[in-house]
């Protein structure tokens, strides 16, 4: 007698992950000298393209927060406020010894200040799997569509640039007069990246720093009736830039293009602030605006952001450091102005978190 369809087991899906892990190549030749040569991005064969992504529960860290940060904010904590509206630097913590409670704090701490850049950190010298798990707390960790990270470790995104190869950045904008590419990380994805962490593994003296902005503060700039012009409207976010990397690197993407509509003005889940949420990397249209209409609020929102240089700061990189921003409440860009015979390279742990909430009122 046949099983019945009860009784038929169902093949088990993979994961992002393990669908992402297959034989593939290095992107450049790791230069066996280089003490970070395992960690120079992997470009695995994509033979099947996966699904898109689906949607999962999140509860964001902070909301478990002490607001007074006391497992964070020790007596050995030193703290430089680099704005009153962005950015904290901070020494005398280490990132990999603090405990969950700690952890809980720490998204708490970034969503407030929006940027923290940590100095004479380790975590580029525990192991990936190490470094997965720290991603964890924070969200789903994300494998990006473009196949460019640590072999065997999906999650863990690369970037890297020296005189044989240009980077993201640079192919993204080689045909225009600056390289500024304002924009939140993975933005298209139904749930985009939250506490985000970004670390370096080699990079030139001077030069190769990352400009960022709050967004938060770029909505609070607007007028009260420019504001409720602004909710309830959604923008349409695409994975479009990427298909030209891909092809400039000779690589498939993982996933099909993605376009996913989010509120133009989002609040935090655990602040309750509200910020902008367009960017002009991966932004492409207001949802039920003409093209002109759309072409001309975009704009305004584009620029608004970008010359908003009472709200933004610069952060620099030396060996140890890591930056962590909430891509929520911020937007950021690349200054890649240092010759290529210096490499830069740095390694991306991006965690996935709730579907964007949509501000009800201005």
């Amino acid at each position: 007698m046949a099983p019945s369809v009860a009784e038929v087991e169902k093949p088990t899906q993979p994961t992002p992950i393990e669908a992402a892990k297959a034989a593939g190549k290095y992107l450049l030749p790791p230069d066996p000298s280089y003490a970070y040569a395992k960690y120079v991005p992997y470009s695995e064969v994509v033979t099947e393209t996966q699904p898109p992504l689906e949607y999962f529960d999140h509860v964001d860290p902070g909301s478990r927060a002490d607001p007074a940060k006391p497992n964070l904010l020790t007596p050995e904590a030193k703290l430089h406020h680099l704005s009153p509206y962005i950015g904290t630097e901070v020494s005398g913590i280490q990132l990999s010894k603090l405990s969950k409670e700690g952890l809980d704090e720490l998204a708490l701490f970034v969503a407030e200040r929006k940027l923290v850049v940590f100095r004479d950190q380790d975590l580029k010298d525990i192991s990936p799997d190490e470094q997965v798990a720290f991603t964890k707390h924070f969200g789903v960790p994300h494998v990006h569509p473009l196949p460019m990270n640590v072999k065997d470790y999906p999650s863990l995104f690369a970037t890297y640039r020296d005189d044989r190869g240009q980077g993201i950045a640079n192919t993204l904008t080689q045909d225009r007069i600056n390289y500024l590419g304002w924009h939140s990380d993975i933005s298209f994805e139904k749930q985009p990246a939250g506490t985000t962490f970004f670390y370096i593994l080699d990079g030139p003296e001077v030069g190769g720093d990352t400009l960022y902005l709050s967004t938060v503060e770029a909505y609070n700039r607007l007028s009260p009736e420019f504001k409720k012009l602004l909710i309830g409207l959604k923008a349409v976010h695409s994975s479009a830039p990427f298909d030209r990397v891909s092809y400039a690197q000779g690589s498939k993407l993982r996933r099909e293009r993605v376009e996913t509509e989010h509120p133009v003005v989002r609040v935090h889940p655990v602040t309750g602030e509200k910020s902008l949420y367009v960017n002009s990397s991966f932004t492409t249209h207001i949802v039920g605006f003409k093209k002109e209409e759309s072409d001309a609020l975009l704009k305004f929102l584009y620029d608004h952001i970008a010359k908003g240089a009472d709200y933004q700061v610069r952060a620099s990189y030396r060996p140890g450091t890591v930056a962590i921003w909430d891509n929520r409440v911020t937007a950021h860009s690349i200054v890649p102005d240092f010759n290529n015979k210096f490499r830069r390279h740095h390694i991306r742990l991006t965690p996935q978190v709730e579907k964007p909430i949509p501000a009800t009122e201005p």
